[in-house]
């Protein structure tokens, strides 16, 4: 019985360090890894129909941080505002677009 009571605590105990060193692991990725990630954006130009982003003017391939839907089309953004203050008046900025 106690040989069974030993042998049980030296599995748990085991297995409770292999998980810890696991979940050390992805903790302390490399920096380069992580900084790549958070640089790659999900969006990309040919996602959008916009050139420029439609509140500042910056070039849409620069970088798009943000999206949205009117009327069935994907615009692009540089920023959460800029995405804000054509939201207030799509059809404003569309139509000077034109």
């Amino acid at each position: 019985m106690r040989n069974s009571i030993v042998t049980l605590s030296f599995i748990i105990f085991s297995l409770a360090c292999s998980n810890n060193t696991q979940k050390a692991a992805v903790e302390n990725k490399p920096a380069e890894m992580e900084s790549s990630m958070e640089n790659h954006s999900q969006f990309t130009p040919e996602m959008v129909v916009n050139t420029t982003d439609f509140a500042c003017g910056m070039p849409v391939s620069a970088g798009i941080s943000d999206t949205c839907h009117y009327e069935d089309k994907a615009y692009g953004f540089c920023s959460v505002e800029c995405k804000a203050e054509f939201q207030k008046e799509p059809a404003k900025y569309l139509a000077a677009k034109q």
